[in-house]
């Protein structure tokens, strides 16, 4: 009898682990157990069922008067034997959760993924090798060489010219070409304020016949803007010349006059942000009787801004007083300091021939491109002369400087 009480209590013990487990298996989605819990929620539940058995098993036996010496060995090999049924000492439920706390170590081996940390310094070391960069300082200059008699000149070569960068002769000069078939980029700018009503409709047409003739399908772009007290665009880039001349078309005179504003604008927003995959010409050809009473900028802020996109401003004055007035010296000064000519009809009709005079000047030029000797991007301003010394008799137009970039 002293034996199968000891037994059943045996069995007793294996059994209550296993109930406990099952209890805190059951809570443990909803509260956060103590730490011994935990370990045991973890620890499979395969040889708790094995004991289950084994205990039943064990019970049958002690019913049959089974000795002790033959009572079940657990099946789990990580739990010890079964102490003698002699050994009241013996305590199985420290055994069997003192056992499975090895397994915890093995996390402990996670920290091992840092070695593949050490593969990163040869991406940062390829990373400079990707963003260097080589800045190469040089100042494009597109100029026109016309003889005595204003006749274009087109067969110069480069040992022909000398060029001076703040009256400082430059040796560096890296590229020359003869440009005259070079792709246009040209923004038409006509004056739709009320000063020049009575004279608007012809304007209209012989900006219209010069488009038709300046922009090449597939090759020149051209924009239209008209401006009175604001500048607005009646027709973006395109080489569509029937919506060129569509945006001509939808100017109606009226306000008051903000002529350096628009230009302002054309040369900013529409020109220097253009984007070209090879080289162009930038040209503004402006249609106005000069006088501004409306512009937020000044006339020198509109040539500085022409400079800085190098675009050239062609000015045609629709004066017709006979007598020039504040307005054609404002257009000269526009003109003269962009690399530009300025043209007065005596006229309405001629217009038109202003019209022709800059689309052969625009396919009768020269380009040349130089390093400055000692340039500092300090963004100052420099004067630049290009000299036809071989030829004193003949006259080069050009911008008159450029300003250097900023650091």
């Amino acid at each position: 009898m002293r034996s199968r009480a000891i037994v059943l209590t045996a069995g007793m013990l294996l059994l209550l682990p296993w109930a406990v487990g099952q209890t805190q298996t059951s809570n443990q989605g909803t509260s956060n157990q103590d730490t011994s819990q935990s370990k045991q929620d973890n620890l499979p539940s395969a040889p708790s069922a094995v004991k289950l058995q084994e205990m039943q098993r064990a019970k049958a036996a002690a019913n049959n008067s089974a000795p002790p010496a033959h009572s079940p060995q657990p099946a789990n090999p990580s739990a010890p034997a079964a102490a003698p049924a002699s050994d009241p000492s013996a305590e199985q439920p420290e055994t069997v959760n003192a056992q499975p706390v090895p397994p915890p170590a093995e996390p402990a081996a996670a920290p091992a993924p840092p070695p593949p940390a050490k593969a990163t310094p040869p991406s940062t070391e390829e990373t400079p090798l990707t963003t260097i960069r080589k800045r190469v300082d040089e100042v494009n200059v597109i100029f026109t060489v016309t003889d005595k008699h204003g006749r274009y000149v087109k067969n110069l070569a480069k040992n022909d010219f000398r060029v001076l960068d703040d009256r400082q002769p430059q040796a560096q000069v890296v590229s020359f070409s003869s440009e005259s078939n070079l792709p246009l980029r040209v923004g038409l700018l006509i004056d739709a304020s009320n000063s020049v009503r009575d004279r608007f409709k012809f304007e209209q047409a012989a900006a219209i016949e010069f488009l038709n003739q300046i922009v090449r399908p597939n090759f020149d772009k051209a924009f239209t803007i008209g401006f009175d007290t604001t500048p607005e665009v009646t027709q973006d880039f395109t080489d569509n010349t029937e919506a060129l001349s569509k945006g001509v078309r939808m100017l109606r005179p009226g306000g008051g006059t903000a002529m350096y504003d628009a230009l302002y604008y054309a040369c900013r927003d529409k020109l220097a942000k253009a984007k070209d995959a090879g080289s162009v010409r930038r040209a503004v050809i402006l249609l106005t009787d000069g006088e501004d009473n409306q512009s937020h900028v000044t006339r020198e802020e509109a040539i500085e801004m022409a400079q800085r996109a190098e675009v050239i401003v062609y000015t045609i004055s629709t004066n017709i007083s006979g007598m020039k007035s504040h307005g054609d010296k404002v257009l000269e000064r526009i003109a003269d300091a962009t690399g530009g000519r300025a043209f007065f009809p005596f006229k309405v009709e001629d217009v038109a021939d202003a019209f022709t005079q800059i689309q052969d000047e625009l396919r009768s030029q020269y380009a040349l491109s130089y390093r400055p000797t000692g340039f500092k991007r300090d963004g100052a301003y420099h004067a630049i002369e290009i000299v036809a010394e071989k030829h004193k008799d003949m006259h080069v137009r050009a911008r008159r400087g450029y300003y250097a970039p900023n650091q």
